[in-house]
């Protein structure tokens, strides 16, 4: 059985890693636009100076696993082409090719790892007083917002953001603003309309100097599965049936990012159990069993506030916030193991989680 896994993320490196061990006979090519993973949880340290986001896959992926690094022009018909010219044929793929920032021009994309290079390269040339403005209050955007304040107390850094954690509970909003404020952050509640060299345009009419504008809002997916054919939302996220798989075709596992699951967020605790049921599917199917309906709860959301701080957020199986959160170092430790587990998950394959509530 030929596999081809197309990107080495969470989802990816998941999916190759326990697949390889479920059905060891199987050949499994991983593809991947660089030779290295990239901890997308730990971006917001490399761009702060803080810690390193990336590891040769080499060390992530089994030994019988074959690299390609490559970037993937088509998903065809049992063909992947590649844009070197060449092709990998499949008897099944598995399509992990994550998510995407589309910043205005003149900012920089903090989601991936030559994007968090550029930004810590700007951000340590910028002189005393400089100004760093983050863009978007979702978790990345806050994540970055506070590495960078703390590693850089001289600068003036600004968060820009209609909302700030909108998606948490109300008491757990207050302690990030606590926290944003003790860091001297400013926040201003408008969205970028337009960035003119070193001057943001909010929607309000505002303009506002900025010498490093970093781009927080991670909401796209590549246009691969589109362009491949395959059916997709109006988001351009796959569509794909109960066991993951591609309603266009079933050949097709796709997982993590780029997957049309209702309900499911965007996030590494999403890609990693998603690999992993493509990688059980392929295991019962090699062995002529019927595949079962994927299915995943959410027991809450993690995220670093500085090296110091941290906040977990208690949510429902369906990722609906509940009262109850935890902050603090004890947040910022139990955040840093959630981190480490994402990495060791991808590594062994070895990944659990809560089945969703019933419908």
């Amino acid at each position: 059985m030929n596999i081809v896994v197309i990107g080495a993320g969470y989802a990816g490196t998941v999916a190759a890693n326990r697949l390889n061990k479920k059905v060891p006979d199987a050949r499994i090519t991983v593809v991947n636009p660089r030779g290295d993973f990239i901890e997308r949880v730990r971006l917001h340290e490399q761009i702060a100076g803080s810690g390193a986001a990336a590891r040769p896959l080499t060390e992530m992926l089994r030994d019988s696993i074959t690299i390609e690094t490559a970037s993937v022009d088509k998903i065809g018909d049992g063909t992947v082409s590649l844009d070197d010219g060449r092709s990998l044929n499949f008897d099944h793929a598995i399509l992990a090719a994550g998510s995407i920032a589309n910043p205005l021009p003149g900012a920089i994309a903090v989601d991936t790892w030559e994007g968090a290079e550029q930004a810590r390269i700007a951000l340590a040339a910028l002189p005393t007083d400089g100004i760093v403005t983050v863009i978007g209050g979702g978790l990345t955007g806050i994540e970055t917002t506070t590495e960078v304040a703390e590693a850089r107390p001289d600068l003036r850094v600004r968060l820009v953001s209609e909302t700030v954690a909108g998606a948490l509970s109300a008491g757990a909003q207050r302690h990030i603003r606590k926290t944003l404020a003790r860091l001297n952050v400013e926040i201003v509640a408008d969205r970028v309309a337009g960035i003119d060299a070193t001057t943001l345009r909010t929607g309000s009419g505002t303009e506002l100097d900025s010498d490093l504008t970093l781009w927080a809002i991670i909401s796209a997916v590549p246009d691969l599965a589109a362009r491949s054919g395959l059916a997709v939302d109006i988001d351009g996220r796959a569509l794909v049936d109960a066991n993951l798989r591609s309603v266009t075709d079933s050949r097709v596992f796709v997982v993590g990012d780029c997957a049309a699951v209702p309900g499911m967020r965007m996030a590494c605790a999403t890609a990693a159990p998603q690999g992993a049921h493509a990688a059980d599917t392929l295991a019962r199917m090699s062995k002529g069993r019927e595949p079962r309906p994927f299915s995943l709860g959410y027991s809450g959301q993690g995220m670093s506030l500085g090296r110091h701080g941290g906040l977990v957020q208690a949510t429902d199986r369906n990722d609906v916030a509940r009262r109850l959160f935890l902050g603090g170092p004890v947040a910022a430790f139990t955040k840093e193991r959630i981190s480490r587990y994402a990495a060791y998950a991808s590594r062994t394959g070895n990944s659990v989680w809560i089945s969703g509530p019933k419908r």
